[in-house]
């Protein structure tokens, strides 16, 4: 080993414990109010909010941004609704589910059970409820 660290953005949120926290927060609120439809497709989750709550859509992935530089963000306004597809890089596979479960809190997929709404491996569902 030559003692060289790779160029390669880390895959990790930049966040403090307490402000994650507080951000966990904010998004499963956002969730709860807004959160139209989630879909897993690979390296992809597909978030459908209200057209209302875009604002604070553009707000949530504006601070993603600052903290979680190596998740893709690609945000689309359509009439009704606002379309938000993240997208994990190709060396995040084996812990997928645990960067985009942030995403998915609040969710109508994740009440009632804590393991709904992440699936085990790449987009399969988990079947545990």
């Amino acid at each position: 080993m030559d003692g060289t660290m790779s160029e390669a953005e880390p895959i990790a949120c930049t966040l403090e414990a307490g402000e994650f926290g507080k951000r966990l927060d904010w998004i499963a609120e956002l969730n709860r109010a807004a959160l139209l439809d989630v879909q897993r497709i690979g390296q992809r989750l597909i978030l459908t909010y209200r057209r209302e709550q875009a604002d604070r859509v553009r707000e949530m992935v504006r601070r993603e941004q600052q903290c979680c530089g190596f998740l893709g963000f690609d945000l689309r306004e359509d009439e009704g609704r606002v379309t938000l597809v993240i997208k994990a890089p190709e060396g995040a596979a084996d812990a997928l589910d645990a960067k985009f479960e942030p995403f998915l809190m609040g969710s109508p997929q994740s009440r009632g059970c804590a393991c709904a709404g992440t699936s085990n491996r790449k987009g399969e569902d988990n079947g545990c409820c």
